[in-house]
């Protein structure tokens, strides 16, 4: 296990507390992990002069460096009024990213998402797949994704998938609050994607920024990380209904029609991990093995009180 020097650009968020955790247990390691207010991706400026004042501690602590870009504007909704915001974080802010990275000398693996997809396909959808966003967040992450793989920066790019964890703001955390206010839900039943409980995917991350910072990272330069299996969101509520020791069938199925919203949805959104397994790295547990896991783990937070 190497001795790692990480950067977590957008650190505060729920990946970021993920990474940082897992972190904490490996001695040795020195984690920086700038929220927004710290690390502004949208200054280049500041970029550079963060990511080389890091790699210049790392060498001084001979430590092997590597950053992972977790900054993102992920409020899919809000980002169909504000595609000027949206595009400089998601697209200017990983582009200064990576030049800086490039610069320093740097690797870089880089955060990305199923909605760079079209969410028409029938079945899981491959890193060499067409893209073909329908809503400013993916179109914004495409143009991301572009910038980090041309800057000419030893970088790989990592899309996931419906990412919940006991940070932040996401699906799992909603649907518990709801638990404990109504006493029936609709939730979506058409549109179908793979739960990513955030401290897998952290581990995973983690694991390729260890063979990227050694020099062994794969030569396929784009990759897919989620939990595996599919299911509907409203199949997942069920199942976090039952996690909770509550009525399943208080979730209702209901189509996106019922519950329009500004940016489009994927209906299917699964993304294959063969190039994950190709490249020798550990395949994902089951979606459902997974949130058993976060509940597991993190049960007092997560559940209502």
């Amino acid at each position: 296990m190497s001795r790692l020097a990480v950067l977590v650009p957008g650190g505060r968020g729920q990946l970021g507390s993920e990474l940082a955790r897992i972190l904490a247990a490996r001695p040795g390691t020195l984690v920086h992990r700038p929220g927004s207010r710290e690390l502004d991706v949208t200054d280049a400026e500041e970029v550079a002069d963060a990511v080389g004042s890091f790699a210049e501690t790392a060498k001084d602590a001979e430590l092997r460096p590597v950053v992972i870009n977790a900054a993102a504007y992920t409020a899919v909704d809000a980002a169909e009024s504000d595609p000027d915001r949206a595009a400089r974080i998601n697209a200017e802010g990983a582009a200064s990213l990576a030049k800086a990275c490039r610069s320093s000398g740097l690797p870089l693996v880089h955060v990305s998402t199923d909605y760079v997809f079209p969410g028409d396909g029938a079945r899981p959808y491959e890193p060499t797949d067409p893209t073909g966003p329908r809503s400013v967040y993916g179109r914004t992450k495409l143009e991301g994704e572009r910038a980090v793989l041309e800057s000419g920066a030893r970088a790989w790019v990592v899309r996931t998938a419906w990412v919940y964890g006991a940070s932040g703001k996401n699906f799992l955390k909603t649907m518990i609050r709801l638990s404990g206010e109504r006493d029936t839900l609709s939730v979506v039943d058409d549109q179908i994607g793979s739960p990513t409980w955030a401290a897998d995917l952290a581990s995973g991350l983690l694991e390729l920024a260890e063979r990227v910072a050694e020099r062994r990272g794969p030569e396929q330069k784009v990759l897919h990380c989620t939990n595996s299996g599919q299911v509907t969101w409203c199949e997942f509520a069920r199942a976090i209904f039952a996690e909770l020791g509550l009525d399943e069938n208080r979730v209702h199925p209901c189509t996106t029609a019922d519950f329009p919203l500004p940016a489009h949805r994927p209906a299917y959104s699964v993304l294959s991990d063969a190039a994950w397994r190709e490249a020798g790295l550990t395949p994902m547990r089951t979606w459902r093995e997974a949130l058993a896991a976060a509940f597991e783990k993190d049960g007092e937070t997560l559940r209502p009180r």
